[in-house]
């Protein structure tokens, strides 16, 4: 048979770059870049040669399962869902909707069928649903909600127009860009610099982004408000802010003048770990830079002061008349627009709590911070995930297996029998990403440019097999309360298969900015998506905040009461310090990301593992001399919560007093599915972090700047 080549996307992150897949005999023969990819423009990073790893792999279920004594066995799709239905309709009529939980994971929002998973969670009508979003965005989205009107809003770095970028706590060289979607960032990041601009990344770390850059600046760990008021204090006290921007569009510029008086430079500068002449430089230059943006991402989200500092990053941007112009904070305009009715959805911080009264709910959900402590005490009986693996992505405890195992049922929709789907009654695995076709319809929301773009299909599916949205849909006909079941059940199967994810999103493209209710027959189509080379190219951003905002002044808020009531008593994060130091914890743990590495999805892939161990904890050669410790040796990381056994790794990359560990790691307990994942060395850092440490504000797990010690491992 010839080979054929099929243009779609990679989609195991957020760059979905574009990629061209040849295939013979009905194998995968080479992946490469799509250079008319209107986005990607031909780059790719090496996880998109996982896809067909992923697809081949032999430890990918291909049929339902269902557990047995402590393993599994096939069982039919009817069979299954029959199962599922009766079950959780049990827990339901016995404890209530909310003792159904349900998780999604992160793989969720990366193709359409979100839209079902959403469904679900309506049909459900849980309280305690629980999203990968609060061990990822929940703090810019709390920020971008008290200061634009809705959490929808978060927005995004102009990369390509900017004079002057500065990355704080983001490593998009690696990562291709979050909530800023970028592919081909190294490629981004140089162009500035090639066009006369400046790149200035401020990290603990010199990561591969700060190779790129003119400067790097090694903030300490947590130290990152403190650096960001103290430039704030410069620009206001030298009357370096934008006044005119600032009258159209910003309200409480009086109450953050106030706030930041008192956090000149020199007395700010310990707590930041950087000295306050550079304080004030970077403020001079950000505010003089002809467009300039700072950007910032999960090393600074995923702390006790997440919101505190995401808010302060847009506020240093709105303040220099950098929000909502070229080359700096921007939003994108995306063929379903969203954003635009944003400000119509309520939010809905604390309309619930978890059972301990303490964690609030937030745009309807609670933070997975709380999973096991809600399963562990009865609140949660029963749980579904989909695409998720909390029992090593988020902070439990390691409590978390022995919940789960508690559980009254649990189903699965997942590939793998992973550390947590182990625990699963069903297992309902959906077919593989090569066999999908999709609309990328959610990231063009915080794309860098404008775009649409679509995924063909490289294999067909196999007789039987079910997508995802596929099997959401059939969950949530069994767990609808429907009339005589026996003969509704198959009218509603028959609906939703009318009304798949592909068919949603082309009534949407046909309502939204550039579609044919809007533009006639010229409008965009899925038609004409479908016979492009590489996607739609709809320009670049532009100016578009006044439209979508929705506050009650329609001003940008940029002293909401309570976050300037949390920056005056920033110093609880000191006082923290000092009590962990007191009791012998004298660095603070960071995490990092690898190129091949995305999560703990992809460590079953062999090529993606070869090479040397990469759960290493890095350390600085000072800190290691301190401790008598040698590269590569074991040490025990201990914090107050756990410890794990891992390798050091010293470098003069990261700064003094900080250690950095990657997560996703750790695939050695009993029954795991995957065996090349499993062989292979690495703990789990999320034992190291306390769930009951998280942002004050939208209760997003705080795993960095954790406090820690290093031991030599002993016996």
């Amino acid at each position: 048979m010839s080979a054929k080549t099929i243009a779609r996307q990679c989609n195991l992150c957020e760059a979905h770059c574009g990629i061209l897949v040849t295939v013979q005999d009905e194998q995968v023969t080479r992946i490469e870049g799509n250079p008319e990819d209107v986005l990607s423009k031909g780059y790719i990073c090496p996880k998109a040669t996982a896809l067909a790893g992923l697809h081949e792999d032999p430890d990918r279920l291909r049929t339902p399962v269902r557990r047995v004594g402590a393993g599994f066995e096939p069982i039919g799709w009817d069979e299954a869902f029959a199962e599922i239905g009766r079950r959780l309709r049990a827990v339901r009529r016995e404890h209530g909707p909310s003792a159904i939980g349900m998780y999604l994971g992160n793989p969720a929002a990366h193709s359409s069928s979100v839209i079902y998973g959403a469904l679900l969670r309506a049909a459900l009508l849980t309280k305690h649903f629980f999203t990968a979003s609060s061990i990822d965005q929940f703090p810019q989205e709390f920020a971008a909600w008290r200061m634009f009107g809705s959490n929808l809003l978060m927005p995004v770095a102009d990369i390509d127009r900017t004079d002057r970028l500065v990355i704080l706590g983001a490593n998009p060289a690696v990562s291709n860009g979050s909530l800023t979607t970028m592919p081909g960032a190294k490629s981004r990041i140089k162009a500035v610099r090639e066009r006369g601009g400046t790149v200035v990344v401020i990290d603990p770390r010199r990561t591969e982004t700060a190779r790129l850059a003119d400067e790097h600046v090694a903030v300490t760990p947590g130290g990152d408000p403190f650096l960001l008021l103290g430039m704030l204090h410069v620009l206001v006290t030298e009357n370096l802010c934008d006044e005119r921007v600032i009258a159209r569009q910003c309200a409480g510029f009086e109450q953050l003048a106030a706030l930041v008086a008192d956090f000149a430079p020199e007395r700010v500068a310990a707590a930041a770990g950087v000295e306050a002449p550079v304080i004030r430089r970077l403020a001079r230059e950000h505010a003089a830079a002809g467009s300039a943006v700072l950007y910032a991402r999960l090393g600074v989200c995923l702390q006790v002061t997440g919101t505190l500092t995401q808010w302060l990053v847009n506020v240093v941007n709105a303040v220099t008349g950098n929000l909502d112009r070229a080359g700096g904070q921007m939003f994108a305009t995306p063929p379903i627009d969203a954003a635009r009715f944003g400000k119509y959805l309520p939010v809905g911080h604390g309309a619930w709590t978890d059972s301990s009264g303490r964690f609030k709910s937030f745009r309807s959900e609670l933070p997975v911070a709380v999973l096991g402590a809600e399963i562990r005490g009865g609140a949660i009986r029963a749980m579904v995930t989909y695409a998720g693996n909390p029992v090593l992505s988020t902070p439990q405890r390691g409590e978390l297996d022995e919940a789960l195992e508690s559980l009254d049922f649990y189903v699965a929709v997942d590939m793998y029998v992973t550390e947590t789907t182990r625990h699963a009654d069903i297992i309902l695995p959906p077919i593989s990403p090569l066999e999908r076709e999709d609309l990328d319809v959610l990231l063009p929301v915080f794309s860098v440019r404008n775009n649409l773009r679509y995924s063909a299909r490289v294999f067909d599916p196999p007789a039987g097999g079910l997508e995802d949205w596929q099997i959401l849909a059939r969950l949530v006909t069994e767990v609808l309360p429907l009339p005589l079941r026996a003969r509704t059940t198959g009218v509603a199967h028959r609906v939703f298969e009318q009304f798949s994810p592909l068919r949603l999103s082309a009534l949407g493209i046909a309502a939204g900015p550039y579609g044919v209710l809007r533009r006639g027959w010229k409008g965009l189509t899925v038609r004409s998506v479908r016979e492009s080379a590489g996607g739609i190219d709809l320009g670049p951003l532009r100016p578009r905040l006044r439209e979508l905002i929705g506050t009650k002044d329609r001003r940008v808020q940029l002293a909401p009461a309570d976050f300037v009531d949390a920056a005056r008593a920033l110093g609880a994060d000191l006082d923290r310090g000092a009590r962990a130091r007191a009791g012998g914890f004298d660095l603070r743990l960071i995490g990092r990301r690898h190129l091949r590495s995305n999560n703990s999805w992809l460590h079953n892939v062999p090529s993606m593992v070869k090479g040397k161990d990469r759960c290493t904890a890095l350390m600085h050669p000072e800190d290691a001399a301190a401790r008598g410790l040698r590269d590569g040796q074991p040490v025990t990381v201990r914090s107050q919560t756990g410890s794990i056994v891992v390798p050091v790794e010293v470098s003069a990359d990261i700064r003094c007093g900080t250690i950095a560990v990657p997560h996703g790691w750790g695939h050695q307990e009993p029954g795991v599915g995957w065996q090349v994942a499993a062989s292979l060395p690495g703990k789990n850092v999320n034992v190291l972090h306390d769930p009951a440490l998280t942002d004050t504000f939208s209760g997003a797990a705080a795993v960095n700047s954790t406090w820690v010690r290093v031991e030599t491992v002993s016996g």
